[in-house]
């Protein structure tokens, strides 16, 4: 069993700063990709920021509201990826999602979802 938790949303003023964090937990598994994303009332679930491994190329993407603004990188604690978000915008409210493809022990790919972590900038 893999778990996906996020935390680290809150309230914001407009262009302050955020950092959330998603961790990964589990047994015997090995980290593909690892993403956030994004779901604002009403609308569809966005792309934010995703990272690949290393083994899988080492890439990052970034959707283009966020690629000046917002960074994605591994912490140093194991399994766990950060979204430094900065410059907050009240169009960035939306409740962020971590997502990680991983490969468990049985040997399948499988894609985790947290439950999601609510950022509010206030303008």
């Amino acid at each position: 069993q893999v778990q996906v938790v996020e935390s680290g949303g809150g309230l914001v003023q407009a262009g302050g700063s955020l950092r959330l964090s998603c961790k990964v937990s589990g047994s015997d598994f090995s980290i593909d990709t690892m993403g956030w994303y994004r779901q604002a009332p009403g609308k569809q679930r966005e792309s934010v920021a995703v990272m690949t491994s290393a083994g899988s190329g080492g890439t990052t993407t970034y959707s283009d509201s966020v690629k000046l603004r917002f960074r994605i990188f591994r912490d140093i604690t194991p399994n766990t990826v950060l979204l430094q978000m900065n410059s907050l915008k009240p169009e960035d409210t939306a409740v962020y999602y971590c997502n990680a493809r991983v490969l468990d022990r049985s040997g399948q790919w499988g894609d985790y979802w947290g439950q999601g972590t609510q950022v509010t900038v206030s303008s």
